[in-house]
């Protein structure tokens, strides 16, 4: 009988459970909304609230605590920063669990989980910003693909031709 054992194991191992919340709290709190299962959503609400309250003690030991789970300085610089400040007069209840129906392929129950007043911006800011930036960078490859105008083809001749009867020279 699991007397007072709180938690659930999700089919896995001990490594591979913790590695799975700090995966989902990492993005979690990037994008501030992500689409689960419910059980993995009910268990990485403590998980999250936990490193979001202690970020409101904005110390060098809270911020090395916060960094030992999600080993990223951005997210530990977001959660001191912007979060922080996002929830100083709220004692607790920063994320949130709605039900989204059920996985089409295994009928699997699955939930949003939320950050509560969450940047509604923020989701998906950074394929965003990615594709963008690949869109910059196609419109640029174009210009630098170009074949060279027929004028520059003849001055790079002209110069080859020139250079060596001024070496000549001066021997």
């Amino acid at each position: 009988m699991r007397h007072k054992i709180s938690g659930r194991k999700l089919n896995r191992k001990t490594s591979h459970r913790i590695a799975l919340l700090k995966n989902l709290a990492k993005s979690l709190i990037i994008n501030e909304q992500i689409e689960t299962t419910l059980p993995k959503a009910k268990d990485l609400r403590p998980f999250v609230e936990k490193i979001l309250h202690t970020g409101k003690s904005n110390n060098l030991h809270s911020k090395r605590k916060v960094f030992s789970y999600l080993r990223d300085k951005t997210l530990v610089e977001k959660i001191f920063g912007v979060l922080a400040k996002r929830y100083t007069n709220r004692n607790g209840g920063y994320v949130r669990v709605l039900k989204s129906g059920f996985r089409y392929g295994d009928a699997a129950p699955k939930a949003i989980i939320e950050l509560v007043d969450r940047d509604v911006n923020a989701k998906g800011l950074i394929d965003k910003n990615r594709e963008k930036n690949k869109k910059d960078k196609n419109l640029q490859e174009p210009l630098a693909n170009q074949q060279p105008s027929l004028q520059n083809v003849t001055e790079k001749k002209v110069e080859k031709k020139t250079t060596p009867s001024v070496e000549s020279k001066k021997k």
